[in-house]
C-alpha cells in the first residue's frame, strides 16, 4: 500500500460550485462595499453598472450585447430567458448531463411546449451536435459541469441562424473560448471561475434575442423576478444597474475585486491560461493512473474546470454501484479529514467517481499536490472493500 505523501495543497477548496476564492483574496477586499444603503442610490448604482461594464469587457462581449445582473444565481438568470422567449418557435434540447435534462424537463414539463425535441447523450459524451436544427429555438449548456463534457467549440453553431440559442456558460465563462456571436441568450453565475458568492446570475443578451423580447409576449404570466419586457417593451434600466429585486452590495463588490484580479493577472486569456494548465495536471495523471479515467471520451470535448473522473474498474464503474459510491465516499473522507481536499465527489446522478475543479481561481502547485493524495487515498478505500 502507497504511504502517505508528505506535501499537502496549501488550499485544498476544489469544489465545482460555489468555487474557491482567487489567489491573495481577502475581506479587506469588501471593506468598500456600499452597504446600509439603498441598491438604487447612486453610489450602488454605479458599483453595479461598473460590475456589468467590466463583465462586458473581461469577457470580450460585442459592442452590441447587452449584460445584467439578475435574481437567482445562473438558474434564475438561464428560467428567465425561457420563460420571457420560447414559444415562438420550435425547441431543440440539448442534454447530456443532469443540467442539461433539467432544461428540457422544464420546457417539456413545466412550460409543456408542443414542439420539442431533446438530444440526449449518457454521461461522458456530447450529442450529435450534427442534428441540431437551427431553424428552431437550441437550448444547451456550454460545459457540463456534472460531466466534465462541453463543446468543442462553437463552429457547429449555424451563423444564418433563424432561431435563437440558449447557452447555460456557469463553468464555462471566463475559462472557454466562447465565440459570443453564435450565443444569443448567455448566462452564468459568480460562484463559477470567478470563485464569487452565490444567489447572483448574469444575463447577456445579443440584439437578436433582444428583438424577441420586442416582438414576442408569453402566453402566460411572467413572475417578477422573472420579468425582463413588459408586453413587447425590454426594460432597458436591467441594462444600466438597476435590477429587479435587491442585490447583496457585499456580493456585488467581491464580483468587482474578482474582476480587478482578473483584470490584474493579464484578463481573459490568463484566466483560460490558467484552467488550461491545471486541467492539464489532472489529465497527465489520469494518463499514467490505472484506477481512474476521464469520463469525457473526446479528448476535444473535454473541460478545463470541471474534471470528472470514473473508476477504471468494472465492479466500481456502474452506476449507482455500491462498491464504487463506497470507495468515493471513503476516498473524501480521507482527504477531507487530512485537509487535503474538500467536495470532490462525483456529481449525485453522475458515474461513481471524483471531481475536481481547474478553475482559474486554483493554483496549479495544488493541483499537483493533491494527485500523490488521490492515488493514497484510493489505495486506501479500495483496500477497505477487501
Amino acid at each position: 500500500m502507497q504511504s502517505q505523501p508528505t506535501e499537502r495543497p496549501r488550499n485544498p477548496n476544489f469544489s465545482c460550485g460555489p468555487c474557491t476564492k482567487h489567489p491573495g483574496w481577502s475581506l479587506d477586499a469588501l471593506s468598500g462595499a456600499v452597504v446600509g444603503r439603498s441598491h438604487r442610490a447612486p453610489p450602488a448604482q454605479a458599483r453595479l453598472k461598473l460590475a456589468l461594464e467590466k463583465t462586458h469587457r473581461l469577457l470580450g462581449l460585442p459592442a452590441d450585447y447587452r449584460v445584467a445582473l439578475v435574481p437567482g444565481s445562473d438558474t434564475g438568470a438561464f428560467e428567465m430567458a425561457m420563460w420571457c422567449m420560447l414559444g415562438a418557435r420550435g425547441i431543440d434540447v440539448l442534454a447530456w448531463e443532469d443540467f442539461g435534462k433539467r432544461w428540457a424537463t422544464d420546457v417539456k414539463e413545466q412550460l409543456r411546449f408542443p414542439d420539442v425535441r431533446v438530444l440526449a447523450a449518457d454521461y461522458g459524451a456530447l450529442p450529435d451536435l450534427g442534428q441540431v436544427d437551427f431553424a428552431r429555438d437550441v437550448i444547451f449548456t456550454w460545459n457540463g459541469t456534472a460531466s466534465g463534457v462541453r463543446v468543442p467549440d462553437g463552429n457547429w453553431i449555424a451563423a444564418d441562424r433563424e432561431g435563437l440559442t440558449f447557452a447555460d456558460a456557469t463553468s464555462a465563462a471566463f475559462a472557454q473560448d466562447i465565440d459570443w456571436t453564435r450565443v444569443d441568450v448567455g448566462t452564468f453565475s459568480w460562484q463559477k471561475v470567478m470563485g464569487g458568492e452565490a444567489a447572483h446570475g448574469m444575463l447577456i443578451l445579443s440584439p437578436r434575442a433582444l428583438a424577441r423580447l420586442r416582438s414576442h409576449v408569453p402566453p402566460w404570466p411572467v413572475p417578477k423576478l422573472f420579468r425582463l419586457a413588459s408586453d413587447t417593451r425590454v426594460l432597458e434600466e436591467l441594462f444600466d444597474g438597476d435590477t429587479i429585486n435587491t442585490p447583496s452590495m457585499l456580493c456585488v463588490e467581491d464580483y468587482l475585486d474578482a474582476l480587478a484580479w482578473a483584470e490584474s493577472i493579464g484578463g481573459l486569456a490568463a484566466l483560460q491560461a490558467r484552467a488550461d494548465a491545471n486541467a492539464a495536471v489532472l489529465y497527465d495523471w489520469i494518463a499514467r493512473t490505472p484506477w481512474v479515467e476521464n469520463l469525457a471520451v473526446d479528448p476535444a470535448t473535454r473541460s478545463n474546470t470541471s474534471v470528472c473522473m470514473r473508476f477504471a474498474e468494472p465492479t466500481l464503474a456502474a452506476p449507482y454501484d455500491s462498491a464504487g459510491e463506497r470507495v468515493t465516499e471513503r476516498i473524501v473522507a480521507l482527504l477531507a479529514a487530512e485537509g487535503v481536499a474538500h467536495d470532490i465527489a462525483n456529481y449525485r446522478t453522475a458515474p461513481p467517481g471524483l471531481r475536481v475543479w481547474c478553475g482559474a481561481t486554483v493554483d496549479r502547485a495544488d493541483l499537483e499536490a493533491l494527485t500523490p493524495w488521490l492515488d493514497w487515498a484510493y489505495g486506501e478505500a479500495r483496500a477497505a472493500l477487501t
